[in-house]
């Protein structure tokens, strides 16, 4: 029996566990949209198409989490976009996906083979378009070779590290038949134990230190809930303190555990004073710099271990005086036996009673400030501790650049209960957050999903809300409303100097401001407007209750 190409890239896509599609397509698309249609996958239309890719990534990575407790999981992410415009205004949460190591299948339909070189409407390199932001970039050049590029596409996404590939769909292609049968896709093999040597170098490095330091990185949370359960193992074993890269997006650590000491800063006083030890030890990193240029060399004497399933990240910014590519779990738990076999009882104790100390005068430093009382509006302190009170429980989707770190200090995060954007580029969470919500409703036991996004981040795709309602999904968004883009009059500071009183802050403040809850209610979704710190945490415990989507917007201020 033959098929279309079509036909038989969404069976292929069905036996590989796929079961759902994002996207918002066009006609060079029509081939696929239709052999979707006529199978159990579920097309999840997008307004735009970097909806279609964020929500498709947030979808991945919560259902990677899902993967972890069953192996019949597949958390490919699947997109469906739309020549070169299409495919460009999709690129913007490709770079989300990329940095946040979502596995990604991205497809983009074209001309026929034989009409492309005319240069019709809509053309352009696609492959050369994505090609920066995924493992593996490619166009089908014909109906024989999709099975095999199909395979490989979809492994190369799901091998650490993982990520998005992209292949391009012909229309021709598309319509060709084929009578090949689908390929099997394969056990997807792990980063492994590492190089016992390097292993048993990086041992040594541990054991010898005196003040020894981790910094964990996303590819921890990657890799499994066990290989959280093993850092944390592993830091107990040692006596070592804990801090999160740059951008932490997974729940690398849990966030109430006494070795804690909170994400590493993106200034460099910050990096200096939180990364001060004479051994550092990163795993799983991907950020290990700062946010704008250092002036000072940021570690200059440290004994310097790296740890992870990326080559490129091992030795990347330092010289490394021993490295490991392998799977943190792994690693962690080779590590934690070798470590603890070399380092007295004595000096561990001495160790995590400094390492408590040092955890304690950070978390002080780093506590929220005080409400303003000249100022009706709710501090981000006191949206953090009312979404510690009525979200703990929850996924929590963030976006939110500088309200969001209130959310990490107050709630208690632990294993595959946070999803932030680590690319740093606005427009990932609230997709993502609609994602990870249709992700966890496939679960026998679903979890409710939180997004926190600030109103910056929310109006770069607020028809997001759309595809929500449309495909009945419950999610309960917070908006934290600041009503200006914090993060940029920050970093006016940083980068011109000054105070606050001397810069204009050109294009930062919303005036006049953005009605939120209209603009949710507009697509079909539940909008209201809390301005009563003392109402915040009821609100997002009624929305969790709610069916549909709801989104809150909580006024707040700097």
């Amino acid at each position: 029996m033959t098929v279309t190409g079509a036909e038989y890239l969404v069976e292929a896509l069905e036996e590989y566990g796929v079961e759902h599609v994002f996207g918002n397509p066009g006609t060079t698309e029509l081939p696929t949209v239709q052999a979707v249609a006529d199978s159990s996958i579920e097309y999840v239309l997008a307004l735009h198409e970097d909806v279609a890719t964020g929500m498709a990534a947030g979808y991945a990575t919560a259902r990677r989490y899902h993967s972890h407790h069953d192996d019949s999981v597949n958390p490919l992410g699947v997109t469906n976009l739309h020549v070169a415009p299409g495919l460009a205004h999709g690129v913007g949460n490709v770079i989300g996906a990329a940095f946040s190591g979502s596995p990604l299948l991205v497809t983009a339909g074209n001309y026929d083979t034989d009409f492309q070189h005319e240069e019709p409407i809509l053309h352009g390199d696609l492959e050369a378009l994505v090609d920066q932001y995924t493992k593996w970039s490619a166009s089908i050049p014909s109906v024989e070779a999709l099975p095999a590029m199909l395979r490989r596409a979809v492994r190369q996404a799901l091998t650490p590290p993982t990520g998005p590939v992209f292949l391009e769909l012909p229309i021709d292609v598309m319509k060709d038949e084929t009578d090949a049968d689908v390929q099997r896709l394969g056990p997807i093999p792990d980063a492994g134990r590492g190089d016992p040597d390097a292993v048993a170098a990086a041992a040594r490095l541990v054991a010898a230190a005196d003040e020894p330091v981790m910094v964990i990185g996303d590819e921890v949370a990657r890799s499994g809930a066990d290989a959280v359960r093993a850092a944390v193992e592993f830091a107990e074993a040692t006596g070592v303190r804990v801090h999160g890269e740059f951008i932490t997006a997974e729940s690398n650590f849990p966030t109430d555990h006494e070795l804690w000491g909170g994400a590493v800063p993106g200034t460099e006083p910050g990096f200096i004073e939180t990364v001060d030890g004479d051994t550092v030890v990163f795993v799983g990193c991907g950020s290990t710099t700062t946010s704008l240029a250092h002036d000072e060399e940021l570690l200059p004497d440290a004994t310097i271990v790296q740890i992870g399933p990326n080559g490129w990240e091992l030795g990347k910014n330092w010289p490394a005086d021993a490295s490991v590519l392998g799977d943190p779990e792994h690693v962690f738990r080779e590590l934690t036996e070798l470590v603890s076999g070399e380092l007295s009882a004595s000096e561990r104790d001495a160790r995590l009673e400094r390492a408590r100390e040092r955890v304690a005068e950070f978390r002080e430093a780093r506590r929220p400030p005080a409400p303003d009382p000249d100022d009706p509006r709710a501090s981000k302190g006191q949206l953090g501790e009312a979404m510690a009170e009525a979200a703990s429980d929850a996924l929590i989707v963030n976006e939110g650049v500088t309200s969001g770190r209130a959310v990490q200090y107050n709630v208690p995060l632990g294993p595959e209960q946070w999803i932030g954007n680590k690319s740093g580029g606005l427009g990932y969470g609230l997709p993502a957050g609609i994602g990870a919500a249709i992700a966890e409703r496939e679960r026998p036991d679903p979890r409710d999903v939180v997004a926190f996004i600030g109103d910056g981040s929310y109006f770069y795709y607020p028809q997001a809300i759309y595809s929500a309602v449309r495909h009945d999904v419950s999610l309960t968004t917070v908006v934290a409303d600041n009503r200006n883009y914090r993060i940029l009059k920050d970093n006016t500071l940083r980068v011109l100097g000054g105070e606050e009183a001397d810069h204009d802050f050109t294009a930062m403040d919303f005036e006049p401001p953005m009605d939120i809850p209209a603009n949710a209610k507009s697509y079909g979704a539940t909008g209201e407007l809390v301005d009563d710190s003392d109402a915040i945490a009821d609100a997002i415990t009624a929305a969790r209750r709610r069916d549909g989507p709801t989104v809150l917007d909580v006024a707040i201020h700097d």
